[in-house]
């Protein structure tokens, strides 16, 4: 992370700075003149909540904050500031800004987090990305309320999203399932938490056919990693399991996408990608939390050797799977994953994965579909969780009628279900797999952006990472 965020040790008068308040009298500490509060008055009646000041050797940023409506909304606006004004300062070419606020920790929090999620870009492949950096190097918060422990989980899960995003932007080329699965054991070795790679062998000696069904058209093996944070005297005496989808690149198989419909599908991956920033996260603040991540990775190409519509395959849980769609491949490779998770008897286990063009088409980008097998309690908490960092959940159902449509005549189940309610019927397509308490986040719309969205930078946006991050502090009871 290339931005540094920090507690104020004292005031600096003539630092670059942004002023939370809520009334014009709340600002005696930014010594405004008669012609400057007479412009933000000005503002103000013009209902614009962000009001730039231009001196000479200082740029301010005055943010009004409302305290009327419900606080998840709330916050969320002030993270839309906070990225509004951190656009302010980079046009301004400023390299240090000081948030002055006299409000609650998580007013000040959310403002100060837009900022920093809204910092990140990408720009290894741009050869003059010197000129397209953005210039703050560093926010400093002057708040009362707002501790340096604060300070330092934000940092932790601002990086861990920053990682997210960088894995989910690079391409193929250089992020393979084999180069995926190292750079998360670095992850895991800088955050303390052990991470176990399996390899082709040890794969088919799991008989994962899933993983290696779709495996078989690439020329880079599969991989199946395992993150592990389990800290002294856990919380819980059942892990928590998150298992995300690794598919590095997606061109459908022989079941071949449009090339429009291609574009884009480095992005595949995103679910694994989430799940290697929480644990990231949770591990390096030292949440006292069992939790384990998985990811089963590969990309998916039309090689000769390819697995074709009309195969059947054999999962590990020894279940017989019908391929009719090789596109349908995110399911195959998650099948295995979950069946392994029943060695942990987990307490619960959610899945996450850009599964389904259904998905996008039924609720857009700005939230994902989820659904819930024995875990109603549990997933009331992840719903408080997603409305807490505003990767907003919603709720599909797991009728067994969906059921009817993966029925085959000469396998236990077909990989695809008809052509209506193809995200149900692809979790109900995993819930076969599972005995445990679980439940199923399809990500699909919010992964990845083609165009930016306030902090939700354009490309990949680290879905995911705050949310499994907020709940298992939530876990922790902090």
């Amino acid at each position: 992370m290339d931005i540094k965020i920090q507690k104020a040790a004292r005031k600096a008068p003539i630092a670059d700075a942004v002023y939370l308040f809520n009334a014009i009298n709340d600002l005696k500490d930014a010594k405004l003149s008669k012609d400057e509060l007479g412009f933000v008055r000005k503002e103000l009646k013009l209902k614009r909540k962000v009001v730039r000041i231009n001196r000479y050797k200082q740029n301010l940023v005055l943010v009004q904050v409302r305290h009327d409506g419900a606080k998840d909304t709330q916050h969320e606006a002030l993270r839309k500031q906070g990225n509004e004004a951190l656009a302010v300062f980079n046009k301004a070419r400023s390299a240090r800004v000081v948030v002055y606020s006299s409000e609650t920790k998580e007013i000040t929090l959310a403002f100060v987090e837009g900022m920093l999620l809204g910092d990140y870009q990408f720009l290894k492949y741009i050869k003059e990305a010197d000129e397209k950096e953005n210039s703050v190097e560093e926010i400093s918060v002057w708040s009362k309320n707002v501790s340096g422990s604060d300070i330092e989980t934000l940092s932790i899960i601002t990086e861990a999203v920053y990682n997210a995003r960088d894995f989910v932007n690079e391409p193929l080329s250089s992020l393979n399932a084999v180069k995926f699965a190292e750079e998360v054991k670095k992850l895991g070795a800088a955050c303390h938490a052990k991470v176990e790679v399996f390899n082709k062998k040890k794969i088919e000696s799991l008989r994962m056919g899933g993983l290696l069904a779709v495996n078989r058209g690439s020329i880079d093996p599969p991989t199946f990693t395992i993150i592990e944070w389990k800290p002294l005297n856990p919380v819980n005496k059942k892990p928590y399991i998150f298992v995300g989808k690794g598919v590095m690149y997606d061109t459908g198989g022989l079941s071949l996408k449009p090339s429009n419909f291609m574009d884009t599908m480095k992005c595949d991956m995103s679910g694994g990608a989430a799940v290697a920033g929480a644990l990231y996260a949770v591990a390096k603040a030292e949440l006292p939390v069992h939790v384990i991540g998985m990811i089963p990775a590969t990309d998916n190409r039309p090689d000769g050797n390819a697995y074709v519509p009309g195969d059947i395959v054999t999962m590990l849980d020894g279940s017989t799977v019908e391929v009719l769609n090789t596109d349908a491949e995110g399911r195959m490779i998650l099948a295995d994953a979950l069946a392994y998770a029943k060695n942990y008897d987990p307490e619960l286990v959610i899945d996450i994965a850009t599964l389904t063009g259904a998905a996008v088409r039924a609720i857009g980008t700005n939230a994902m579909v989820g659904m819930k097998v024995k875990s109603e309690k549990q997933f009331e908490e992840l719903q408080k969780a997603a409305n807490k960092v505003h990767e907003r959940i919603v709720e599909f159902p797991m009728w067994d009628e969906y059921k009817e449509t993966l029925k085959s005549p000469i396998a236990d189940l077909k990989n695809i279900g008809g052509a209506e309610a193809g995200a149900i019927t692809a979790g109900k397509f995993l819930e076969h797999f599972t005995d445990y308490p679980y439940i199923h986040l399809d990500i699909a719309g919010p992964a990845f952006l083609s165009k930016r969205d306030s902090y939700r930078t354009e490309g990949g946006t680290g879905v995911g990472v705050r949310l499994f991050f907020e709940f298992i502090r939530s876990k922790a009871g902090i």
